[in-house]
């Protein structure tokens, strides 16, 4: 039986490891325009000027980057017990703890390919400091006078050795709907996309062709517009941050998007997803066949095959 909609109200943040963290929190701050909001040893805690939380990004310093923990915020107590509850009936297993700056327990468990997520409710709602307090009451803080100024964190595409089965983790214990996915001719799922929201998606999953678990493709940020992802290409050419590919539009989904490189390792999108919501209670699954996936993105530029030179690592 799938799970109530809306047990999982939106993707908190994300955790990643690098192994310069002085560079990265540099990169997050002066290049992507988010604020420090905490520090506590090897940890820094960030944050988009849009987030109504305490923080939208944790950077950890480890000897190689990847991801830490992607952070899910549910609706209620109830429905994080309503998750607790499915994760363990699915015969998964977690813990629970009390680790970040903001928020109350969390609970801590793995998707089937070992990627920790990390659910939650009680979370305080971030006050801006005086420097920081906005024009507009209804903005949690003002915006960035530095960099791209990006308003939230968008979503997460995991790596993974199975696509299905991590898919299936989302769909039937989390309570993710399923909006567009690639199938290979042999009948393989290649990638899947769902999300928690009325949103197309918030979480992915690529085929890792390595076979490795538990890796990283990228995560994402949402901008305002087009125009702030032309504007992060300028920037990001004057500055020195390696663009990988873009600004272009992916096919699926219609994400207008530019990929980088921070200098810890990991790859980062920067996205703008035109206000594309799913507001069908019904929305079918899209597929997309290998002959589809062969004509390239939106525009006919080819589909970058990089991580399979310049993935990250297994996660520490």
């Amino acid at each position: 039986m799938a799970p109530p909609l809306g047990d999982i109200a939106h993707v908190g943040h994300a955790q990643l490891f690098t192994p310069d963290l002085d560079a990265s929190v540099g990169f997050f701050t002066d290049f992507l325009g988010l604020t420090v909001s905490g520090q506590d040893g090897d940890t820094v805690y960030l944050r988009t000027f849009d987030d109504y939380e305490h923080h939208s990004l944790v950077l950890t310093a480890r000897e190689r980057p990847g991801l830490g923990r992607l952070a899910l915020r549910t609706s209620s107590e109830e429905a994080l017990q309503r998750r607790v509850k499915a994760v363990e009936e699915a015969g998964g297993t977690g813990h629970w703890t009390e680790d970040e700056p903001g928020l109350g327990k969390l609970y801590v468990t793995t998707d089937p390919d070992g990627h920790e997520h990390a659910l939650y409710w009680e979370s305080e709602h971030y006050r801006a400091p005086e420097e920081l307090r906005p024009a507009l009451k209804n903005q949690p803080q003002a915006k960035p006078n530095r960099g791209v100024g990006v308003r939230r964190l968008d979503h997460v595409n995991f790596l993974a050795a199975d696509v299905l089965a991590n898919a299936e983790f989302q769909q039937h214990v989390l309570g993710a709907r399923p909006t567009e996915q690639i199938r290979l001719d042999s009948g393989r799922i290649a990638a899947r996309w769902l999300t928690f929201t009325n949103k197309s998606y918030d979480v992915v999953y690529t085929e890792d062709w390595t076979g490795t678990s538990g890796r990283l493709h990228h995560i994402a940020f949402a901008t305002d517009t087009r125009e702030d992802i032309l504007r992060a290409a300028d920037l990001a050419i004057d500055t020195g941050v390696f663009i990988e590919t873009g600004p272009h539009k992916h096919a699926i989904q219609q994400t207008f998007f530019l990929y980088v490189y921070e200098p810890g390792g990991n790859r980062v999108e920067l996205c703008n997803p035109l206000t594309r919501l799913v507001l069908a209670p019904d929305w079918p699954l899209i597929t997309w066949t290998e002959a589809e996936r062969a004509k390239g993105q939106a525009w006919g530029l080819q589909t970058i095959a990089s991580f399979h030179t310049h993935g990250t690592p297994p996660v520490a």
